[in-house]
């Protein structure tokens, strides 16, 4: 079984037809979460960047990765997917952007810090060294590779060429994530820039309500993030039509997640990194193999879980250094065996840290006194 990691960075939950909106932005994978299993209270261990995606990578929590704040990589004592993946035998790819490698400049992320894939095309901070329209990324040679077009299409391009370079080797199964930065702001200028003409077609689109009454960016942004937002979910359709022109389709698991929410500096000076809902919920989505027809589920699932979700999916042990609980038995109709809440950490440097608990009505969120701000010299 071949397994695809469809990664989106900054999607807030609700921009999903299956979450409510009447946007129309994201027809594809409303369609994949009717085929397949949907997890509609779906959160991220840490609503900051860097530290989600070292929890996706090791089934851990930040304060177990280390990697509490952007800047840091991962530790050679955190158990690895993708090393995971390799020992059984499993070709594995990552395609965009990683932020889990401390000390990278703006070139190539030396293989050392790339948890293990075989096959790479990547960057570390996407949004520091490329632009929309300028793709930016490195092989496993360190070799930067010309990319042309907007950028979620360059990497959706390469995805495509991936698959269609293993569907050349079906016996060896492979797992592959395409880590695009998009809907993500462009850090270099603080915006969020869609596909050339194609704002205007979202400038009438109805801000969601905790933005209509709040205020933070969303007045300027909102029409942007959600032309980014519908780009994207076309890319996903091409890359799962490259999957049914390969003859792969039948024999693949796909799952679509991002890392956080956005709230567009509405509860705090930028986009996440707190505990409100828009900064804590995300899509997520599994279709193909093993998960058409499981359903829409509410039950606790967080992005802690997908490591051995993927594990277990595919046959293989799950490291018990893995904090995260496969959510397959969810699919087999064990719903009642997951936690009844969720759990996420927040904080960052200059910011108190805090903890939060959450079920589907619930939410007991908790910072730290000024004095235990995250500074090195905190007590």
């Amino acid at each position: 079984m071949n397994i695809i990691v469809f990664f989106t960075d900054q999607q807030r939950w609700d921009t999903l037809g299956v979450h409510g909106s009447t946007l129309g932005l994201t027809p594809n994978l409303d369609r994949f979460a009717r085929q397949g299993t949907f997890f509609r209270e779906a959160v991220t261990p840490q609503p900051v960047c860097g530290p989600a995606r070292s929890c996706l990578q090791t089934g851990q929590y930040a304060t177990t990765t280390g990697v509490w704040r952007n800047g840091f990589g991962l530790s050679e004592e955190s158990p690895k997917l993708a090393e995971c993946f390799n020992a059984a035998g499993y070709r594995t790819g990552y395609i965009g952007k990683w932020h889990l490698s401390e000390g990278t400049g703006p070139g190539p992320v030396p293989a050392a810090n790339r948890g293990g894939y075989q096959d790479w095309l990547g960057a570390n901070c996407v949004e520091l060294t490329s632009g929309p329209y300028s793709p930016r990324l490195w092989d496993e040679d360190e070799q930067e590779q010309p990319l042309n077009g907007y950028r979620s299409d360059a990497m959706v391009d390469a995805a495509i060429r991936y698959i269609d370079q293993r569907s050349q080797e079906p016996e060896q199964p492979f797992m592959l994530w395409l880590s695009l930065l998009e809907p993500h702001h462009q850090n270099t200028d603080d915006s969020y820039p869609a596909p050339h003409g194609h704002e205007r077609d979202h400038l009438a689109a109805p801000l969601p309500p905790d933005l209509q009454s709040l205020g933070g960016s969303a007045a300027k942004d909102w029409a942007g993030y959600c032309a980014m937002i519908q780009r994207i979910d076309q890319g996903l359709g091409r890359l799962n039509d490259a999957l049914e022109s390969t003859g792969l389709s039948e024999d693949t698991m796909l799952v679509f997640i991002s890392d956080h929410g956005c709230h567009f500096k509405t509860r705090n000076s930028e986009y996440k990194r707190s505990p409100h809902d828009v900064s804590l919920r995300v899509p997520m989505v599994f279709w193909g193999q093993q998960w058409n027809g499981g359903g829409e589920h509410a039950c606790a699932a967080s992005l802690v879980d997908l490591a051995p979700t993927l594990l277990e999916a595919a046959g293989l042990e799950v490291p018990p250094t893995m904090q995260g609980q496969s959510l397959l038995p969810v699919r087999q109709g064990l719903a009642a065996a997951r936690p009844r809440a969720s759990y996420s950490q927040f904080g960052d440097i200059g910011m108190a840290p805090g903890r939060c608990l959450r079920t589907s009505r619930w939410k007991y969120a908790v910072t730290a006194a000024d004095e235990y701000r995250s500074q090195a010299t905190a007590p």
